[in-house]
């Protein structure tokens, strides 16, 4: 039997009654996550969901997010997850894109998911307290899991679309079994006792994977928060005890910098996750003193379900790295002609291991350029020390050539996040008509705190090579960010007033 809904009848023969999912004061026990997730299984055997077919998930962070997501697969659908913040035009190209021929959406965002899914012609589910219940109530529910193959697609999972429109991963249920299995025996070590936070959004592959499926397959808790905000998140940790905090670097800044962080008991705290995206090491170090908590950092992505390296408990953790290759799992370095970088220099990180998805959907052309020979290319750049931990240096599509040189963001943000006032930085490149590029850096100061561009643009000159130092400094009142918290660096707009040359 190979299906990813089988973590879940598992845990709950051993499991029934304890909690698997709770928001803020409601749980749900084991037992009624199963049934229930049954009952959703059901609901589609009646309307003639087929092995194969695609269903959509368009949820916030709420209980009914596990049951439909382990009922679709239960069923031997294919999970679509789609962010509830959605319009109508984008969930009509996910849908369509992929075939979906039914969407469950969440009752606050049922207006767009519902012109979204007309204009694809699929159907609707509104997912509410009312009717959803009783919609389960009216089927008996569906006890078998339907078996399927280890290279069947469990999710299809939509990358953010960077360079053009949004592509499919196609996950399998070899591709999640694997690395939720790695990710609670290597990672997590996860146990029934443990409660993991579940702050990263479930329609993301690190909160599914990590997070959710962890959690499952360990027969754990799951506390949910709709929407992140650091005061709600400490009253969670400190409230239901909370044992495993997961989250993006963001997350970990606000929680830092959140003035009354000290008047929550978070004692109970075991380990941190970090990843998403590069956690400065100011930000890190800042965080384990205030919390006395150790933070992990990882690195994955879609394509990679998404675990594929990590700094793992119980050997020599090295802030700034990513770690080393998970249990299973390879790593290189390359350059642009495919061959291995000597340790020391940046290349492009290539992954290959059983988390490498399928192939992106219905995307031949993409899928043959991003695997080849077996090898996944992230189009991420790092470097790798003679005891082989790797090292981000940034996304291959963010580093700034300026006048020749190559620079690299996320080492002009670490110097940045090392000045007392900064709380969050983001560098960029800037069209210019000399060198190609010039360096831009957005700020958001700490709360409270002052500093000047130039003071901050100093600040770094004093640091860094003269050709790598940002010429335009500015101070933002956020920073954009993605569904995950990410900061989003293609959405930044520099000041109307910048003369970049």
């Amino acid at each position: 039997m190979t299906n990813l809904a089988k973590n879940l009848t598992d845990t709950t023969r051993v499991h029934a009654g304890r909690v698997a999912v709770r928001v803020d004061n409601a749980a749900m026990t084991y037992h009624a996550l199963d049934e229930a997730s049954a009952r959703v299984a059901a609901v589609l055997h009646e309307r003639g969901l087929k092995p194969g077919d695609r269903v959509g998930i368009m949820m916030p962070n709420v209980a009914e997010v596990p049951v439909v997501y382990y009922g679709i697969l239960r069923a031997g659908g294919v999970v679509v997850p789609m962010n509830p913040l959605l319009k109508a035009r984008e969930v009509a190209y996910y849908a369509g894109d992929s075939g979906t021929g039914l969407v469950f959406a969440w009752h606050a965002f049922a207006g767009e998911a519902r012109t979204g899914a007309d204009e694809a012609q699929a159907d609707l589910i509104v997912v509410d307290e009312a009717g959803f219940p009783d919609l389960l109530a009216s089927v008996a529910p569906a006890e078998e899991v339907t078996d399927r193959g280890t290279g069947d697609t469990a999710v299809i999972l939509y990358t953010s679309g960077t360079t053009g429109r949004p592509k499919g991963a196609e996950l399998t249920h070899g591709n999640l079994i694997s690395n939720t299995e790695v990710a609670r025996t290597d990672i997590v070590r996860a146990g029934p006792d443990d409660v993991i936070f579940g702050g990263l959004p479930l329609f993301h592959v690190f909160g599914q994977t990590v997070a959710l499926n962890v959690a499952v397959a360990a027969g754990a808790c799951l506390t949910l928060l709709p929407r992140f905000d650091p005061e709600h998140a400490l009253r969670i940790i400190a409230g239901h005890r909370v044992t495993v905090f997961e989250g993006v670097p963001t997350m970990y800044v606000a929680l830092l910098h959140r003035p009354d962080r000290a008047d929550y008991d978070v004692s109970t705290l075991r380990m941190c996750i970090s990843g998403g995206a590069a956690l400065p090491v100011e930000v890190l170090r800042g965080f384990e003193d205030a919390f006395g908590c150790t933070v992990l950092e990882g690195y994955g992505l879609s394509e990679t379900s998404p675990v594929a390296s990590f700094n793992h408990p119980g050997r020599e953790r090295k802030p700034g790295s990513i770690g080393t290759p998970i249990r299973g799992v390879q790593m290189r370095l390359v350059d642009n002609s495919g061959q291995e970088v000597p340790v020391g220099e940046v290349g492009e990180i290539v992954i290959s291991g059983p988390n490498v998805m399928k192939g992106y959907w219905q995307r031949p052309d993409a899928t043959a350029d991003a695997i080849r020979d077996g090898w996944f290319h992230s189009g991420d750049l790092a470097r790798v020390d003679g005891d082989g931990y790797f090292y981000i240096v940034d996304r291959k599509k963010d580093m700034i050539i300026r006048g020749g040189y190559n620079v690299y963001p996320r080492e002009i943000e670490e110097v940045l996040y090392e000045h007392p006032a900064v709380a969050e930085a983001a560098v960029i490149g800037l069209a210019h008509q000399a060198l190609g590029e010039e360096i831009g850096a957005a700020v958001v100061l700490k709360p409270g705190a002052s500093a000047t561009a130039q003071e901050l643009r100093d600040f770094v000159k004093g640091q860094v090579a003269a050709y790598k130092y940002p010429r335009h400094v500015w101070i933002a009142a956020a920073l954009p960010k993605g569904p995950t918290g990410k900061i989003q660096k293609r959405d930044i707009v520099p000041p109307a007033d910048l003369a970049a040359g």
